[in-house]
């Protein structure tokens, strides 16, 4: 910089004796909450002057590694002072020595380390705290647009992680199976080496559970440098089959067993079979022997990662494509979501990040691998960062997870509303097999307010809400616990209820109007648009698709969610509802999403509901109660007559049905609906 800068810092850290003599020769500035006057007067004398002052708006270290509330001294200090502010975000300080991360985010980086400051565009002296914070969110992108470019591919940096475990577990199946770093390392070697003879194409098909053999297939595919498709056998064959087509499948390399499975739940995938060829992982299993396994494991042993990679994988580029996500099609058409290398690795960092991942860390894995929250967040982040996953195959088998947790020390379990509603319903679900998680956390769907406080209630465990899209690899935003300042007892809030928290760090969220797409105050409701390392390439073969969701506004790409939402005044996200769930009642646009939940909360815990428009010859549509559970038409029109509800709100029909209709993924099935 071609000028000094004065920085503003704590006045605690600045009057230590080994520290003020060398902080003066730089002009620092002490600032303390007992005489921030002093220091704000000094502040503007010096601008006044011409002279250079750096100032964290924040006043404390990050705590959680989102960005902190924006204090407004900054805005008395350029009160009657012709001066500018230069806005900048600085990547790559949250996990070194000097942050408050935990250990392990600290541990083994060495003394050096990469930092990336980007600088914005001058903005006015009278620039308020809320717009302020917003243009950094931004420039968060920027930096860790840089950060991901020197991210390794997928492949060599789970293998770095796994040589780093060694002997250590990396995947553990709920059924007590364990292969340890280097074991996983031989596994994915050998599958990779057979996949690579029996098929040449780019893309391959996966048709497996969540479990340690699934999760092998997919970075073995990875490892030869191929693009996995994991596909939804919840689905219908009509979709699955439009999945194959669209992606050229030939090869899909599944179970026996599993499919065995499938047929006994009533899942008939002999149509969708029979146009590719099925390559059960048993038969692969087969063929891998014992000279190979040692030969593969003595160089996992005894080669660097960069060497095991050349030697057993196929080096990519890591714009490459890693993944095809076939969207859940909750609402049309599946469409396949294209995840290159890049957006897979930067959404892993980002919510290692904010995770705030610790030593004794243990995740859950049992979220499926066709869908997005599954495969990045509980199966290729715990690989590359180097946390044991337990996996189980059924998200749904509530009690079984939970003997794993507690087997095995879980720490972290991610789940849909769906899921996690299923835990606390569970009476052989006992609050102590829960007892080593240290978060819990919600996406993929809307976190119902009444399993949230029925989790907490049953397990005392703070549900925190995320969220995000296939389309955004898939974690744009989350809920992370508040922390405490003990210096200062400032608290930095992490957490609100509502909400579905603040972006990761290298991610960005607008409010705009979906018409104009210009920016809309905080507070306003609008359009939400999502911008950061994790926006996908996109659709595959689809531009004009790919196009209507992708827009570039001021250099940055932002992906169009459809879901409308608000921005409060420190950047937590509250989402109203998807666009596209709007009924228009008498010229009001009337979200199904409130409908759900005003008389949701009307009725016992056990009884699930979604409503839908239909339409209407006199009011334009009108709303459709579906049911499901232990209770009688009377007794739902008697809890909903009872509410304040809006009129426009009143359900104008009713339908019973056996079970609300659901994805895979545990999400609501509007379609079917």
């Amino acid at each position: 910089c071609p000028r000094p800068v004065r920085f503003v810092m704590q006045r605690e850290i600045y009057e230590r004796w080994y520290l003020k003599w060398f902080l003066d020769l730089f002009g620092a500035i002490p600032i303390s909450s007992g005489q921030n006057k002093q220091a704000i007067a000094r502040i503007s004398e010096l601008l006044s002057e011409g002279e250079v002052v750096c100032l964290f708006p924040e006043g404390s270290i990050s705590r959680t590694g989102h960005l902190g509330t924006f204090k407004k001294g900054y805005e008395r200090a350029l009160k009657d002072v012709d001066a500018q502010i230069l806005p900048f975000y600085l990547r790559g300080l949250w996990g070194s020595r000097f942050s408050r991360s935990s250990g392990r985010l600290q541990s083994g980086k060495g003394m050096k380390r990469d930092v990336i400051v980007a600088f914005g565009e001058p903005l006015s002296p009278d620039t308020q705290a809320q717009e302020l914070k917003q243009r950094v969110f931004d420039l968060s992108i920027e930096a860790w647009e840089g950060y991901t470019e020197r991210l390794d591919a997928i492949p060599l940096a789970w293998i770095r992680s796994a040589k780093r475990s060694g002997r250590v577990s990396s995947l553990i199946d709920s059924t007590g199976t364990t292969l340890s770093g280097y074991r996983t390392l031989t596994a994915v070697a050998a599958f990779g080496r057979l996949m690579e003879k029996r098929s040449p194409e780019q893309n391959i098909g996966l048709l497996l559970p969540t479990s340690s053999a699934g999760i092998i297939a997919n970075m073995a595919a990875l490892l030869r440098g191929r693009t996995v498709v994991n596909l939804n056998y919840t689905a219908s064959v009509d979709s699955l089959l439009a999945a194959i087509g669209k992606a050229g499948i030939k090869s899909v390399y599944t179970s026996s067993r599993f499919l065995k499975k499938l047929e006994q739940r009533g899942l008939d995938l002999g149509p969708v079979l029979e146009k590719v060829s099925v390559i059960p992982m048993e038969e692969l299993k087969e063929e891998i022997g014992l000279a190979s396994k040692l030969s593969i494991l003595l160089s996992a042993l005894i080669l660097p990662a960069r060497l095991f990679y050349l030697l057993f994988g196929k080096r990519v580029n890591a714009e490459n494509p890693a993944a095809i996500l076939f969207s859940s099609g909750s609402e049309g058409e599946p469409k396949g979501v294209v995840l290159s290398h890049r957006n897979l690795m930067g959404n892993i960092k980002q919510v290692a990040d904010v995770l705030n991942t610790e030593q004794r860390d243990v995740i859950t894995a049992s979220l499926p691998l066709f869908h997005a929250f599954g495969l990045t967040v509980t199966s290729l982040l715990p690989l590359v960062e180097g946390i044991p996953a337990i996996c189980h195959p059924d998200p749904t088998d509530t009690l079984n997870i939970a003997k794993a947790v507690s087997r095995y020390r879980g720490t972290i379990l991610f789940g849909t509303s769906t899921f996690l509603r299923l835990f606390a319903r569970n009476h052989r679900v006992h609050p102590a097999m829960l007892e080593s998680l240290r978060l819990v956390v919600a996406g993929a769907e809307k976190l119902n307010g009444e399993v949230r406080d029925a989790f907490q209630l049953k397990f005392n465990k703070q549900v925190y809400e995320g969220y995000g899209a296939t389309e955004t690899s898939p974690v744009a935003s989350v809920n992370v616990p508040d922390r405490l300042d003990q210096r200062s007892w400032n608290l930095q809030p992490g957490n609100r209820n509502g909400t579905v928290g603040m972006p990761l760090p290298g991610s960005s969220i607008r409010i705009v109007d979906p018409e104009t797409l210009n920016t809309l105050p905080n507070g306003e409701e609008g359009l939400v648009l999502i911008g950061g390392v994790q926006v996908m390439t996109g659709y595959l073969d689809a531009p004009e698709k790919t196009a209507d969701v992708i827009v570039e506004l001021e250099g940055m790409r932002w992906y169009k969610t459809g879901d409308k939402g608000r921005l409060d005044e420190n950047g937590f996200l509250t989402i109203v509802d998807r666009y596209s769930r709007f009924a228009k009642i008498g010229g009001e646009m009337i979200s199904l999403g409130a409908v759900e939940e005003r008389i949701g909360a009307e009725l016992p815990g056990q009884v699930e509901i979604i409503a839908v428009a239909l339409p209407d010859g006199k009011k334009g549509e009108k709303i459709a109660l579906l049911y499901a559970g232990e209770i009688t038409l009377d007794d739902i029109k008697l809890h909903i007559a009872g509410s304040d509800l809006n009129p426009l709100m009143m359900p104008s029909e009713y339908m019973e049905t056996e079970a609300i209709p659901k994805l895979g993924s545990g999400k609501k099935d509007f379609k079917e609906a």
